[in-house]
């Protein structure tokens, strides 16, 4: 796109937002007063709401002439409050985790072909750099992003393996066969959590185990993660236990029932 319409596209989207700021501040407007509030013609205010409208993000209000925030905007917001539950959610058993393990503690979300850590409490004995807060890993690489992709049915794990294949080589790579990949989410399901072995840093192992929430939807997963000995040695079971009850914690304040897994299957 040249960038005389990439300016173009940006300053539209700027001025929708303030739109969309205007009407959020004082509830409902008339044309006219947006026009006055924006500092634009009362032409362009028009083709903003005409597009805003088409889209959802506004709507008429009751008194004829005036505008106020439409109701996907209140779906949108819906899913953002969503995740912010979450991680309030995880927060006070992520830190019974981190007190307990002494380990480095994750909460990650997907988004796109990736998972994005959330919030991250450092542990003690090692210092993991492979996925900062705010950082993000790969769906195939580490335990929380394998958590999230097995989630899916086999042929989200099909469109994953052939986007990311087209995606700048990553580490670690994606496995040479999809079926490699696919038996391994096979057994995340099947078990219920995730292990990674060194597969991201040389000499880490990581635990990872899913949070639902009340419909039964994996909608983040919390990991722990340290040097391999501490994670994978002879307190494996102990650590996998741990996450695991964790979550299951944490999907329980969000109203998850294992009834409602059982539904879902």
């Amino acid at each position: 796109m040249p960038a005389a319409d990439r300016n173009g596209s940006l300053g539209v989207i700027g001025k929708a937002t303030s739109l969309l700021d205007e009407l959020a501040g004082n509830g409902e407007l008339s044309a006219a007063g947006l026009s006055e509030r924006l500092g634009e013609p009362r032409t362009t205010v028009y083709r903003l709401i005409r597009a805003l409208e088409q889209a959802e993000l506004v709507e008429p209000a009751d008194r004829a002439g005036r505008y106020r925030l439409g109701l996907k905007l209140f779906r949108l917001g819906g899913v953002v409050v969503a995740r912010f539950d979450e991680r309030q959610a995880a927060l006070p058993h992520m830190e019974a985790l981190h007190a307990t393990t002494g380990e480095t503690v994750f909460l990650c979300i997907r988004r796109g072909l990736e998972a994005v850590c959330i919030e991250r409490l450092e542990g003690s004995r090692a210092v993991s750099l492979a996925l900062t807060l705010g950082g993000a890993l790969p769906l195939h690489a580490g335990a929380a992003p394998r958590v999230l992709l097995a989630e899916h049915e086999r042929t989200a794990w099909q469109e994953y393996y052939e986007a990311a294949a087209g995606l700048p080589p990553l580490a670690p790579p994606l496995p040479s066969r999809a079926e490699e990949l696919f038996d391994e989410l096979e057994t995340v399901r099947r078990r219920g959590f995730a292990i990674s072995d060194e597969d991201v840093t040389v000499g880490i192992a990581a635990i990872g185990a899913p949070i639902r929430n009340h419909r039964g939807a994996v909608t983040a997963a919390l990991s722990i993660s340290g040097v391999r000995p501490a994670i994978l040695g002879a307190n494996r079971a102990r650590m996998t236990g741990l996450v695991v009850d964790a979550a299951a914690a944490v999907s329980a304040s969000l109203g998850f029932t294992p009834a409602v897994a059982g539904s879902r299957a």
